[in-house]
């Protein structure tokens, strides 16, 4: 066999290799998996729709049969071309840049990525579209280029489905592709692992084999960037069983998320608590919530990390009693169905800090100071605004579990963030009421505001295991979504 030429990667040496050259095959290579049809699953369903991911999981007998036995170039640009045709390519790139890195980074091969890293220099050389493996493989595994597949683009900014010349990335094609990008340079190590990747391999001074043998993907933590944030709804990698298991589950999920929503709507919240054990949602209190106000007397701060944009309801739920919230973007309609009340923040400060007072003076109130979801086992930065209005604060800690997708969204329709989190079989909320904070701890004792934000993040970060970060709003919204994260206001609606 030709691959017995070259040696197995488990003997390549990563002693000394600062001032060397690695170029290195992706899909089977630096990561675990060859298989490359759930990332253009995940392309095709975040930049496109559900009936262009349905027609891409329909054409997985063809592509496989091609593959195997006629042509790995024809499998990948029919994969390619379903999955890409029509679509703007800032929407593919957006995907690329949100989305598929989760998926990457849980699939990261450990002796691949041993080698990769030791290297002063380092090439991905891939038959993948470069638009969908570049964010990732620059920002996490550190790599200087990514040479792969480029996709052929409209003079409308969509992609066309084809490649430009010389299309698909596999054998002499991606011999050609090193030579063009490094010119004179050979490089000291190449990696590979099938036979469409010998050609470019036996150009470098040496070569080394990822065999199938099994390992543990590399934990995420120790990649060269921790994955913080992502988006993207489905939970689990889209492999063609799981797809097709997700597309079946959608309309009675779909069925399903409305009853568990709209036969909860009308009821009170002590009830709802019971009617949720029986439809299949488990809600988790822990912890000694603090009694309703009495009348007359201001309300309690309840101060929460952000999970997905049903927190403050199922702490009302959690509480047996109705409280109201602040949020930084609601719609109408989610304001006109929600079972408690929801205030809209300006980002005024004045205005919201009277508006918060003001609820205070109602009763309970729940406020994320985060001001966006995190999914990650990280919290966000916490505004400090909440700190100066009142010391009664009570930090709250939660947690979700989602089998099958997520609850929350940055480019999607936000409006479907709580039915796509009751979409799940099994949904799980976690609550855990801390104590309240004490007069010392609070700026009526003395903290500033910012102290006592850091404080309640510290605090709720121990309690769920979680690390804090000093990632804003406003930088999440630029890395996932390439805006601030500003909805206009329904005023300024009215005005334009």
């Amino acid at each position: 066999m030709a691959s017995m030429r070259f040696k197995p990667v488990e003997e390549c040496s990563s002693e000394g290799r600062s001032e060397q050259t690695v170029a290195a095959d992706f899909d089977g290579t630096l990561l675990r998996s060859s298989n490359a049809f759930p990332y253009y699953l995940l392309v095709a369903l975040e930049a496109g729709s559900v009936l262009r991911a349905a027609a891409l999981l329909l054409s997985v007998p063809f592509v496989y049969a091609t593959y195997i036995f006629f042509s790995e170039t024809l499998a990948i640009g029919t994969l390619v071309y379903i999955s890409t045709a029509g679509l703007k390519v800032r929407s593919i790139e957006m995907a690329a840049r949100s989305v598929l890195p989760r998926f990457y980074a849980e699939d990261v091969h450990p002796e691949s990525w041993r080698v990769f890293k030791s290297f002063g220099k380092r090439y991905v050389i891939t038959a993948s579209p470069r638009i969908m493996v570049e964010p990732f493989a620059k920002a996490f595994l550190g790599a200087d280029r990514v040479v792969g597949t480029e996709l052929e683009v409209g003079k409308n900014g969509k992609a066309t489905g084809f490649m430009v010349k010389p299309g698909v990335l596999v054998g002499e094609h991606k011999k050609q592709a090193v030579l063009r990008e490094l010119g004179d340079v050979v490089p000291d190590v190449g990696m590979g692992d099938r036979a469409s990747d010998f050609d470019f391999m036996s150009l470098c001074k040496e070569a080394y084999l990822v065999t199938p043998r099994k390992y543990s993907p590399v934990p995420k933590n120790q990649l060269l960037t921790p994955l913080i944030l992502h988006d993207g709804r489905l939970v689990q990698r889209p492999t063609p069983l799981v797809a097709l298991v997700t597309l079946l589950w959608m309309p009675f999920g779909f069925a399903l998320a409305l009853l568990r929503v709209y036969i909860n709507l009308p009821l009170p919240e002590r009830y709802v608590f019971y009617i949720y054990h029986m439809m299949g949602i488990r809600l988790i209190v822990k912890g000694n919530p603090p009694p309703p106000p009495k009348k007359g007397s201001p309300g309690v701060l309840f101060v929460c990390n952000h999970r997905t944009v049903l927190d403050p309801i199922e702490v009302a739920v959690a509480l047996g009693r109705k409280v109201s919230c602040v949020t930084y973007s609601i719609s109408k309609f989610s304001e006109l169905i929600s079972p408690i009340k929801a205030v809209a923040l300006s980002r005024e400060r004045d205005k919201d800090a009277e508006n918060i007072r003001r609820l205070l003076e109602e009763g309970d109130l729940v406020i994320c100071p985060e001001g966006t979801t995190c999914r990650e086992p990280y919290l966000l930065r916490f505004s400090a605004l909440f700190a100066e209005l009142t010391d009664r604060i009570v930090p709250v800690a939660i947690n979700t579990k989602e089998n099958m997708f997520h609850g929350s969204t940055v480019r999607g329709f936000k409006l479907m963030d709580p039915y796509f989190f009751f979409m799940n079989p099994r949904p799980v909320y976690e609550i855990t009421f801390l104590n309240m904070l004490p007069k010392e701890l609070t700026c009526g004792g003395g903290k500033s505001p910012i102290e006592v934000a850091n404080y309640i993040q510290k605090t709720l970060s121990d309690q769920l295991g979680f690390e804090c970060t000093a990632i804003t709003r406003k930088e999440k919204y630029s890395i996932l979504a390439g805006t601030d994260g500003r909805v206009p206001s329904k005023n300024k609606d009215k005005k334009n």
